[in-house]
């Protein structure tokens, strides 16, 4: 069952990107993560005490899992949520964020003591390549530069996030972690809205569609996985999933809103997902 995990993961991951399209249109991005993450608190609390899980213990534990939350959660989503409300493209977005394989490689060595061997560098280059191949930059097009420094500051966050959970991981049971990671968003994203003066919601019917995807299937499922697959394999490997991201978002904006895909498309996807493979297969004992 747990070999599905990754797939999974990239696929519910991925559609994070395409619903929050919807969601920026009729919310301010602070304001709806806010709203999101009030609800995932509450849902993984709530699971905690129906599985017995003791909600309140050790407090350093406790502001681990906290800092843990505020850079998933509230740099990395907040930072792509106002990437996209600025109108930065939701592709090139996911680009930049799934550049985070490459710096936790870099990372993990010094700072976890991680092995990172000479094929898992061949899958991270063929990730990166095939993910450039797939959405490429368009050199002629004027990007905003809020939505850029946005999606840097993303980007940093997911990759400190993914190392910090790393060291962490053994302290706290999952759906309590959880539950603390999604309070302290909630409480950044709310502190930064009402800091911006910029709060609205708009409860459209797609609105709450989006919304409610995001909250069961990524919060609840995604993410849940994502800290399932950190504890239990290496950081840099976990991080080598991210860049199927970007390709498989392009897929699914070319089922779901019609957006069109090219023979090099299909090229692009298969050098990721062959990088991919490499990278996080496992190792014989020659290597």
């Amino acid at each position: 069952m747990t070999r599905f995990f990754p797939i999974v993961f990239i696929i519910l991951w991925s559609s994070a990107f395409i619903t929050s399209k919807p969601i920026t249109v009729d919310a301010s991005p602070f304001a709806a993560l806010c709203f999101r993450f009030t609800f995932v608190t509450i849902g993984f609390a709530l699971f905690s005490l129906i599985t017995n899980q003791k909600l309140f213990t050790d407090f350093n534990k406790i502001l681990k899992a906290m800092i843990s939350g505020i850079l998933f959660h509230g740099l990395y989503l907040g930072g792509v949520f106002y990437s996209i409300s600025k109108g930065f493209p939701v592709g090139i977005t996911a680009l930049i964020v799934c550049l985070q394989p490459i710096l936790t490689a870099i990372l993990a060595g010094p700072l976890l003591n991680e092995v990172v061997t000479w094929r898992q560098w061949i899958g991270i280059i063929l990730g990166f390549l095939g993910t450039l191949i797939v959405l490429g930059f368009d050199g002629g097009k004027e990007l905003p530069l809020a939505g850029i420094v946005a999606s840097f500051i993303a980007l940093a966050a997911v990759t400190a996030g993914t190392l910090w959970q790393k060291k962490l991981s053994e302290d706290l049971p999952l759906s309590v972690s959880n539950t603390y990671q999604a309070f302290s968003a909630s409480c950044f994203h709310l502190i930064v809205a009402l800091a911006l003066g910029d709060w609205f919601i708009n409860f459209t019917f797609g609105f709450m569609l989006s919304m409610g995807w995001q909250i069961l299937a990524v919060s609840f499922g995604a993410f849940t996985i994502l800290m399932f697959l950190i504890k239990n394999d290496s950081a840099s490997k976990t991080a080598t999933l991210f860049f199927l991201v970007p390709p498989v978002s392009v897929f699914m904006a070319w089922i779901f809103i019609n957006e069109n895909i090219t023979i090099i498309d299909f090229i692009g996807l298969l050098i990721a997902t062959l990088g991919v493979y490499i990278a996080t297969r496992k190792q014989d004992k020659l290597t």
